[in-house]
């Protein structure tokens, strides 16, 4: 049977014998300790404590990376999230949707780096029908047996639910429907995209046309009834208040005891596959570069702006807050930097127990941040990404390949090694003819570019394991 650790809600969150028995894996915090931790302890302190609990789990050794890629099949969308610059709709000049052979041979580039998953999401676009989907899987498949594809998002199923009208007497048996078809085809695992913040106030501010709380929460959890290993996201650092952050990882943490807990319960049906659950939590800040949600002003801006910040006055910690507290939520944004970027991640690994793996976000923070991110409870540094076409619409350009990214993770104290989906270790590079320590001239291997890609232009960088996943 799978068992939580205690918690002790009497409690100071820093109360060192809590966050040693946290680090031990015997003990819990509560969503009002995390809260505490975030607001009052020390950011090198933090730090520590999640290194501390990073290590426990992780060991001191070897720290992963991904070779995969992002593809996005088309950016036509129904949605309007007003954090996002990469939707069109289906009339504008630069909207598209990738014929199969395209798609084909962008895995067939990344194939021919050694890569060993796919990343593959789009827009949610009502035009393409369920069999659209179904054959593209069945023609990568077949093509690529060996590709794990990681594909879709909560979003992208609560639209297929609204566009295919499966059967089932619940959201959660239409999902499973559609999961199984597409997983019958050749979908091997549901990527965390569209988490963004959990909170009902936050998110229909931002998410405008995308699925709630309960219905991601939901997709994920029929995902894992049918055997899949998913990843969990939080973008943040935009109108939310901090306790909606440690909201966010509590819903994550709740519902991922739900489904360790399906896997070892005596009523789970007789011959059913186990359940997967959630590998990896990735957090990142909101990139408002070319965004609506970017023109908000930030706070503090106005000579008028005095106080709590206005999502610290909505917040709660059962996301349930009143919007309506402050006249100017969902007006202004308190921006994330560095420093608020390491706490929350560090937090995100005192706080989600369950949780296998935290990922670095070099991508949207810059690989020196993604760098220090390791000593901040992260344990992966995420993908080598050929292209990416999201984060890079709003304005982030950081491209990194295998030999810089192992060369990060051992200028950092530790031996990188190359993963899977479901982080078994493949390679590793503990060798001179590793990556990084094969290149004899950084100064030429710096220009050197992965992967240039050709109409559409885009920027190549990675969103699963830094963003979207």
């Amino acid at each position: 049977m799978h068992h939580s650790p205690e918690v002790h809600p009497t409690l100071s969150g820093l109360d060192t014998g809590l966050l040693s028995a946290v680090v031990a894996g015997h003990a819990r915090l509560t969503p009002a300790q995390g809260l505490q931790i975030f607001r009052e302890m020390p950011t090198p302190e933090l730090g520590r404590w999640a290194d501390a609990r990073c290590r426990a789990i992780h060991g001191d050794t070897y720290r992963t990376y991904v070779i995969d890629r992002n593809i996005n099949y088309t950016n036509v969308c129904t949605a309007k999230c007003t954090f996002c610059a990469f939707r069109r709709d289906a009339t504008d000049h630069d909207a598209y949707t990738l014929e199969y052979e395209q798609l084909l041979e962008k895995i067939q580039q990344l194939v021919d780096i050694g890569g060993t998953q796919i990343l593959m999401q789009g827009g949610m676009n009502p035009n393409l029908p369920l069999d659209w989907y179904l054959e593209l899987l069945a023609a990568i498949k077949s093509r690529f047996p060996q590709v794990h594809v990681h594909a879709f998002s909560p979003p992208e199923m609560i639209e297929f639910v609204n566009f295919f009208d499966p059967p089932g007497d619940s959201l959660y048996a239409k999902i499973r429907w559609v999961l199984a078809k597409l997983q019958a085809a050749g979908m091997d695992s549901l990527p965390g995209g569209g988490g963004e913040i959990f909170a009902g106030p936050v998110r229909r501010k931002i998410g405008l046309g995308k699925c709630d709380q309960t219905a991601w929460l939901t997709t994920m959890y029929a995902a894992h009834s049918l055997g899949m290993f998913t990843s969990a996201t939080m973008m943040f650092g935009h109108i939310e208040g901090y306790a909606d952050r440690v909201h966010h990882m509590d819903m994550v943490r709740r519902w991922q005891d739900r489904a360790l807990h399906a896997n070892t319960s005596e009523d789970r049906e007789e011959g059913s596959v186990p359940f997967g659950h959630y590998k990896a939590f990735i957090s990142w800040p909101f990139q408002r570069d070319n965004t609506p949600l970017g023109r908000v002003k930030d706070w503090g801006a106005q000579p008028t702006d005095s106080g709590e910040f206005p999502g610290d006055v909505v917040a709660t910690l059962n996301g349930d807050g009143d919007p309506k507290a402050h006249p100017e939520f969902g007006r202004r944004l308190r921006t994330s930097g560095t420093v608020d970027y390491l706490r929350t991640q560090a937090l995100s690994r005192l706080f989600i127990d369950n949780v296998y793996s935290i990922g670095a976000s070099w991508v949207t923070m810059g690989p020196h941040v993604g760098q220090t991110a390791l000593t901040y409870g992260a344990n992966d540094m995420g993908s080598v990404m050929m292209e990416e076409n999201v984060v890079s619409s709003a304005g982030t350009t950081y491209c990194l390949d295998e030999a810089v990214i192992c060369r990060l993770i051992r200028e950092a104290g530790y031996t990188p090694a190359q993963r899977n989906n479901v982080y078994d270790l493949l390679r590793l590079h503990t060798e001179p003819t590793s990556p990084d320590l094969a290149v004899s001239d950084w100064s030429t291997h710096r220009l050197k570019r992965l992967h240039a890609e050709k109409e559409p232009a885009t920027a190549e960088l990675s969103i699963e394991g830094a963003a979207p996943a």
